[in-house]
């Protein structure tokens, strides 16, 4: 299906992170004459930021709303004459969950349904929302209120009614160059005297940000409603990525974190008994869709997974060498890069 935004109205939680930026940048640079683009988010510093990036005298399309998940009138208000939301916003850091549950709890499970009730209540379209490999059999916190907001987003369909409306969910695994993920993190250490290693054996899934923004555009042109969407995407290993990165200084074992894994899973083996592959995603579907499921595969020329099949980012078939890791670094992240 061809996706088209012009004249859309779209409204993206958590806008002025990592994710939001390069999809505002995307969506702009392709729909030049989209409708209204409201940036959702509570920093009220990275708003003002960004609002000098997209001045409203060249760009008077966008918005930029101070707002919180947690609060539901305030969404509401948000969400009038919303045609598109994208939900980015979560509370992210598996060190910072663990040591303040509930705050993690509001955000990413209150926050994912009140976002499904104010999409309900007004006449929003199209929902997809940004999941992590850590909803996948987790072990932390933040894994878990991501499993729990995945099934509130997918479960929505069933109670729309005769509304017009989907919801869909996006997995995938580390963003490269997100905020507080390990490459800028690795970059910035770099200057010291060692890097940070958890475990020598420890595996991610990778994915650049342009290729997040194109699943969930995906996402928008392709979901019937209940799809959880995953990307085919290679893994590296974190003793390749520290030697691409910084080969020449210590690389110090300290332990993994708590609520760390060694490796990511986005498909487990459970869900291999629902599972798709549709040739560059996956997809996860309810096990009761509300839609005929023959007719899915038949559209999609869908193929369903052998059972047992499972999507780990240790027993991978993709994987990154050290110089495709410092190719990608210099594509996506720094041009002028060169290993210490």
């Amino acid at each position: 299906m061809e996706l088209d935004l012009n004249h859309k109205s779209i409204l993206i939680t958590g806008g002025t992170g990592s994710f939001g930026k390069e999809f505002v940048k995307y969506l702009l640079k392709t729909w030049p004459d989209v409708k209204r683009l409201v940036i959702f988010s509570r920093d009220e510093q990275k708003q003002f930021e960004m609002a000098h990036e997209y001045p409203i005298s060249k760009f008077p399309m966008i918005r930029f709303f101070i707002g919180d998940v947690r609060d539901f009138e305030r969404l509401k208000t948000a969400l009038k004459d919303i045609d598109i939301i994208v939900h980015a916003a979560a509370m992210k850091h598996v060190p910072i969950a663990e040591y303040n549950p509930m705050e993690c709890i509001k955000t990413n499970i209150i926050g994912a349904e009140n976002i499904i009730r104010a999409s309900l209540e007004s006449n929003v379209e199209n929902v997809v929302a940004l999941s992590t490999d850590k909803a996948a059999a987790p072990i932390n916190l933040y894994g878990a209120t991501k499993l729990a907001s995945d099934k509130l987003f997918i479960a929505a369909n069933n109670i729309k009614g005769n509304r017009n409306i989907k919801f869909s969910v996006v997995r995938y695994g580390n963003v490269m160059g997100s905020n507080g993920s390990v490459i800028p993190f690795f970059l910035k250490q770099r200057d010291g005297n060692f890097l940070p290693i958890t475990d020598p054996n420890m595996t991610r899934f990778n994915i650049s940000l342009i290729e997040g923004v194109e699943m969930v555009l995906y996402a928008l042109a392709t979901a019937w409603g209940g799809e959880l969407f995953v990307p085919k995407i290679p893994s590296y290993k974190i003793m390749d990525l520290a030697n691409a990165i910084a080969p020449s200084i210590e690389h110090r074992i300290v332990g993994i974190r708590p609520g760390e894994k060694i490796h990511e899973e986005m498909i487990t083996i459970s869900d291999s008994f629902s599972t798709y592959d549709l040739g560059k995603y996956y997809a996860i579907l309810p096990q009761r869709p509300i839609w005929d499921l023959d007719e899915f595969i038949k559209y999609f020329n869908a193929k369903k997974v052998q059972e047992g099949f499972s999507y780990n980012s240790g027993t991978n078939s993709q994987w990154l060498s050290i110089n495709d890791i410092q190719y990608l670094i210099q594509k996506h992240l720094d041009p002028n890069f060169k290993a210490k």
